[in-house]
């Protein structure tokens, strides 16, 4: 008994380490983005799903990709990039990944010739891959599985780089509830906010890689972070929730016309 419970608390660890941002990054990106939709937009996406919101469904498919039913698209979180990689000649990976998963979801949401139970389905996977985008070590390296094979250590806990950039550093940065995130950085012009949400999936996404290799650069095997790497990088995290909230309100903006 005790030892299928270690089991079962191990297997609950390793699911935790593939979640982006955590729950309440992908909050945050879902909530921002609630803040930006047109009218028009807001009442089909709420009436595709069956009167939830973005939120309600922004952390479904971490566990979603865990049954059997979605195991499909456990590749669709991340793409890798290694260091000896360009973005444009990267390894792909066969099963797909978030760039390539995300332009055939919006392709097919477009099309606007899904039912309404794989419109519901096809809602929830891009308010989740989205966020998975611009969290940076999901574009991360394929030899280290994005991180999580780094191990560093936060306050003098054994961690990898992967998880810690999932979920502490957002809590180290802002002890904040995804509403007081919203309220306090979607402060962004309608300028800065037109820059934003310009280019398209790979320029969102090779953005996130060249942050991605800034990190792996300043936190090599044994480095031990504090309240001074979470401070250094604060604007970083706040740049990639913002920016992908907005970037997600914008394509969900041109989808439902």
């Amino acid at each position: 008994m005790k030892r299928n419970f270690l089991l079962l608390i191990a297997a609950l660890f390793c699911t935790a380490q593939a979640f982006a941002w955590g729950q309440k990054g992908h909050d945050v990106t879902a909530f921002i983005a609630e803040n930006h939709l047109t009218d028009n937009a807001k009442s089909k996406i709420v009436a595709a799903l069956d009167g939830h919101s973005l939120v309600y469904y922004a952390n479904w498919l971490d566990n979603a990709s865990n049954t059997q039913e979605y195991r499909y698209t456990k590749t669709w979180h991340y793409k890798n990039v290694d260091a000896d990689e360009t973005y444009e000649n990267a390894q792909l990976a066969t099963t797909g990944d978030v760039v390539v998963a995300l332009k055939d979801i919006v392709a097919k949401l477009k099309n606007g010739k899904l039912s309404h139970e794989d419109e519901n389905i096809a809602l929830r996977m891009i308010i989740h891959l989205v966020g998975d985008m611009h969290q940076p070590l999901h574009m991360g390296h394929r030899s280290d599985r994005g991180g999580n094979q780094v191990k560093i250590t936060s306050f003098n806990r054994n961690t990898n780089l992967h998880s810690y950039w999932d979920s502490e550093i957002v809590e180290f940065v802002h002890k904040w509830s995804y509403s007081e995130w919203q309220y306090q950085i979607d402060r962004a012009s309608a300028e800065e906010e037109s820059k934003i949400v310009a280019g398209d999936f790979d320029t969102w996404a090779k953005e996130s890689v060249n942050i991605a290799r800034g990190i792996y650069a300043d936190t090599p095997e044994g480095t031990r972070v504090s309240y001074d790497y979470a401070a250094k990088y604060a604007t970083t995290v706040e740049q990639q929730l913002l920016k992908g909230g907005l970037r997600l309100a914008h394509l969900l903006n041109e989808i439902y016309k």
